[in-house]
């Protein structure tokens, strides 16, 4: 859309199908970048909808984010030196069992069985 384009126009008059369906005509799917299965948030307007591509929204979000914290004076730089860092693990075989497991080093502190059950059933 160009700058001068209108905020909303019409673009054209599509169906329902059987299994609700909507159809979006290939011209406005390639001028929007959607491919098949690409998501959509749906919003109730009175009593019309708005289709929002996903992308677009967290594009938007995106942008929103970048110009807050810009304009508050906050980098890129910054946030990555106050991150907290997690600790870098690598996949090994298990020595008793030979099955994949994360291996975080010898200063990695052990789980009991307990604990493991008190994590899994917080899912």
């Amino acid at each position: 859309m160009t700058a001068d384009a209108p905020v909303v126009e019409y673009l054209t008059t599509t169906r329902i199908g059987e299994k609700g369906q909507l159809t979006v005509p290939k011209q406005y799917r390639e001028d929007l970048g959607l491919a098949a299965g690409a998501p959509f948030t749906v919003l109730r307007f009175g009593d019309g909808l708005i289709l929002l591509p996903e992308q677009r929204r967290f594009d938007q979000l995106c942008a929103t984010i970048s110009a807050t914290l810009t304009a508050g004076g906050v980098s890129a730089e910054a946030v990555d030196e106050s991150s907290p860092k997690a600790p870098e693990g690598r996949i090994i075989a298990d020595p008793l069992t030979g099955w994949p497991v994360l291996d975080f080093g010898p200063n990695a502190p052990e789980l009991t069985n307990e604990q493991v059950l008190e994590m899994l059933a917080d899912r």
